[in-house]
């Protein structure tokens, strides 16, 4: 039998870690090697001594980003290969992953099969994007060009969107997310500009009316 498939998992809820690794166990071309549940220089170095061939990084991970995490493991340990793992479905975040040295990206809606692929498929040096990815893609290709742009957004302004799409007051989403309510408010006017929408009102409308899942 040839040699396992080394993987390193970066996840900062101990639960969704575990069942990943069980998971991944399950196939007999894999191994995982280490759990890292934050980004610190302890879990980079353990990367750096594992040299695992494929990091999963969940890119909502701290006190570094997993986007931002992806040039620090690709820094101490050239040869493994990251895949972003995401409840964000839009292309903009693959495509920040892609650009920091991932070589793959699938969202939590992405079935076992999905993730053993991009292992797979990393792993011998290719690309790998889920399926949801690819279809929002194709979606944003045959929109109206003056379709607001999601992708202008950051991931934070993404969740404060998500939260506003659900009807919450900016006291309530900053409660939420552990902001003061001030920055939600900087937050929700950034949105609007880089949207190009007037108002809540239109932004709501868009949020509603737009194909786009957040």
């Amino acid at each position: 039998m040839s040699k396992k498939i080394s993987i390193v998992i970066f996840d900062d809820h101990n639960l969704v870690a575990e069942m990943w690794s069980e998971l991944i166990s399950t196939d007999e071309r894999f191994t995982v090697t280490g759990i890292c549940n934050d980004t610190s220089d302890a879990s980079l170095e353990s990367v750096k001594t594992k040299r695992p061939d494929v990091v999963i990084m969940d890119i909502n991970i701290q006190p570094i980003s997993g986007i931002d995490a992806t040039k620090l493991v690709k820094k101490v340990s050239p040869g493994t290969k990251v895949i972003g793992v995401s409840m964000h479905n839009q292309p903009s975040f693959a495509k920040r992953m892609l650009k920091n040295g991932a070589l793959g990206y699938v969202t939590k809606s992405s079935n076992k099969n999905e993730m053993f692929e991009a292992i797979v498929s990393v792993t011998s040096g290719k690309v790998y994007v889920c399926k949801e990815i690819q279809e929002n893609l194709a979606k944003q290709v045959f929109e109206d060009d003056e379709t607001p742009d999601i992708s202008k957004l950051s991931e934070r302004e993404v969740d404060v969107l998500k939260h506003i799409k659900d009807g919450l007051s900016s006291k309530e989403i900053a409660e939420k997310l552990f902001l003061s309510s001030r920055t939600v408010e900087v937050h929700r006017s950034n949105i609007l500009k880089k949207l190009n929408l007037k108002n809540t009102a239109s932004l709501l409308k868009f949020v509603h009316n737009s194909s786009l899942d957040i």
